[in-house]
């Protein structure tokens, strides 16, 4: 049986795939049993390709990261479909400009605002699902959504954070002060 590629659209392929973020791993995966008569049946109109639906209930209750905190506030949000299209970065105007502001105070300022809770935070930071977290997103993104108590340190909101490539979570105690590298996650109208 002779090769159906010749030399030249093999080259065409392995740009195409370069092109389109295939690594060798991948390319490897698709070689692979019967995936390739998949991708077949999609070029020739039997099949499609449908993406993953990333739905995250954000009416649940929210996890309670540490002993000694409880939930003191949860907005509701109904099931919501991840799309990261559909989420900006807040920043207020004083955090805009390089000042700092009260957490208290900057909850306030937010309470125009859609802000995620953290239903969204611990679903995004599941690690079969950090892949959907915007390579973007930087340093802290605080899910204000959903505020805790805790009984050293008061009321605090968690926020997603990388650190040495691994994302994490955390608490920040509204009695301190945030600066313009801690936006909020909130949902675009």
């Amino acid at each position: 049986m002779g090769s159906i590629m010749s030399a030249r659209l093999a080259a065409e392929v392995d740009h195409a795939m370069e092109r389109n973020g295939w690594t060798a791993g991948l390319a490897k995966k698709a070689s692979e049993g019967t995936v390739l008569a998949g991708f077949r049946d999609v070029l020739e109109g039997r099949a499609q390709i449908k993406p993953i639906e990333h739905l995250i209930d954000c009416d649940a209750d929210p996890f309670v990261p540490e002993k000694g905190w409880f939930v003191d506030e949860h907005k509701r949000d109904g099931v919501i479909q991840w799309n990261p299209k559909k989420v900006k970065l807040y920043l207020s105007f004083r955090q805009y400009l390089g000042f700092e502001i009260w957490g208290e105070d900057l909850r306030v300022v937010l309470a125009s605002q859609s802000v995620m809770n953290a239903n969204v935070l611990d679903y995004l930071l599941r690690e079969e699902k950090q892949h959907l977290i915007p390579k973007e997103w930087g340093h802290c993104i605080f899910f204000w959504g959903t505020i805790y108590r805790s009984l050293s340190s008061g009321r605090c909101v968690r926020y997603l954070y990388k650190h040495d490539g691994r994302w994490g979570s955390s608490g920040f105690p509204l009695c301190s002060r945030l600066d313009g590298y801690n936006p909020a996650a909130v949902f675009v109208s």
